[in-house]
């Protein structure tokens, strides 16, 4: 592993340390442990130098999102969400609009990125969010749900409805005008910030556009899921070797009917099945992210396809801990409680399984001879 990959590993331990757990419970991470990890560069690691960021490479960047997302999947979210509002802003804006922003997120300021409305989840195409030119200036109206990292975030890449078409705006959260309504006891990731925001008519100059603008929602979305998947994936990678290494410690000492768990054969075949699951699942995200790195044409379905195999491979796999582990895995706030309820949002967010499944037929079907 590079030295910086290395530093970058130690730093993201010695921050979580033991408090995951705790962060889970309270549904919320310190403001100063966030702002670190920001500092540090670790929530959008892939930001060129030029802008203050580390530069790291896709595969470097899921590596670091991995280890992350062993130790907390909240974490992790904020992650996937600066990562997306960075690369949104890299791939979308202006050399100006780069220069003003990234280092903002590069040097502490958080970030989050609204898509998802009540009625418009997988079905982007009924967004109702309104980007309205006047003059000099852009007025957003319209309401966003589930943006993960919300309740933390300096500032929300919006996307909505703009000039026949579609664009993103950079929205400071303490713009008049901005609501910020934190989700009450979500099922997983609960330390992860998620909100409803609410835009009332909200004045932002027209530089707060960024390039791009008049495109079809769904070609100027994907820009940020595909970082978003891949992201995921890398998470879930994370779950699986959380609930791998649980798992077999707990097999290893715990005994019944005189000898160690991990020597039952059907414990032994839970144990085989984690850790193929958890090697197909970063076999697949190395894929996706060699393709990032290299501009593959394929980057997008790869994307699709480790995020489609991980989440569903995190989601068995921390069921599978929860097995093993019994009562031990049962309580609330430990890895594999947390890891079950997380996984399991992990088939949701960035495009649904079925979704996910959609798209993968269709490429076979338009692909094969």
């Amino acid at each position: 592993m590079p030295d910086q990959l290395t530093d970058l590993v130690r730093f993201a331990g010695d921050l979580v340390g033991g408090r995951a757990g705790d962060w889970d419970a309270a549904g919320e991470i310190p403001r100063e442990s966030i702002t670190a990890a920001a500092a540090a560069g670790v929530l959008c690691a892939q930001v060129p130098t030029e802008y203050g960021g580390l530069g790291l490479t896709s595969t470097g960047n899921g590596r670091l999102t991995a280890h992350v997302g062993s130790l907390c999947s909240s974490l992790r979210s904020l992650m996937t969400s600066q990562g997306m509002a960075a690369w949104s802003i890299q791939r979308l804006g202006s050399r100006g609009q780069r220069r003003a922003y990234l280092p903002r997120l590069t040097g502490g300021e958080l970030a989050a990125v609204a898509f998802s409305e009540a009625s418009a989840g997988s079905d982007l195409s009924l967004i109702d969010t309104e980007i309205v030119a006047d003059g000099d200036s852009v007025v957003l109206s319209g309401r966003k749900v589930w943006t993960t990292g919300a309740w933390y975030a300096d500032l929300l890449v919006v996307f909505g409805q703009y000039a026949g078409g579609a664009a993103a705006v950079v929205v400071p959260t303490a713009t008049p005008g901005v609501t910020v309504d934190r989700v009450p006891d979500p099922l997983g990731c609960r330390a992860a910030g998620h909100a409803t925001v609410t835009f009332d008519s909200v004045r932002l100059p027209a530089g707060a556009v960024l390039g791009g603008a008049g495109q079809s929602v769904e070609l100027l979305v994907t820009t940020a899921l595909t970082y978003g998947r891949l992201s995921v994936a890398w998470g879930c990678v994370g779950i699986l070797r959380g609930c791998l290494h649980v798992v077999t410690a707990h097999a290893k000492v715990r005994e019944q009917f005189g000898k160690p768990l991990a020597r039952h054969q059907l414990v032994a075949r839970h144990i085989a099945g984690l850790a193929v699951d958890e090697h197909t699942a970063a076999a697949a995200a190395e894929h996706a992210s060699r393709c990032w790195d290299e501009r593959s044409p394929d980057m997008v379905v790869a994307a699709v396809r480790a995020k489609y195999l991980a989440s569903t491979q995190a989601a068995r796999g921390a069921g599978t801990a929860v097995q093993v582990l019994a009562s031990a895995g049962a309580r609330d706030g430990d890895f594999a409680a947390r890891a079950y309820r997380d996984a399991k949002l992990m088939e949701i967010i960035e495009g649904s399984t079925e979704i996910c499944q959609l798209i993968l037929a269709e490429h076979a079907l338009t692909t094969s001879a």
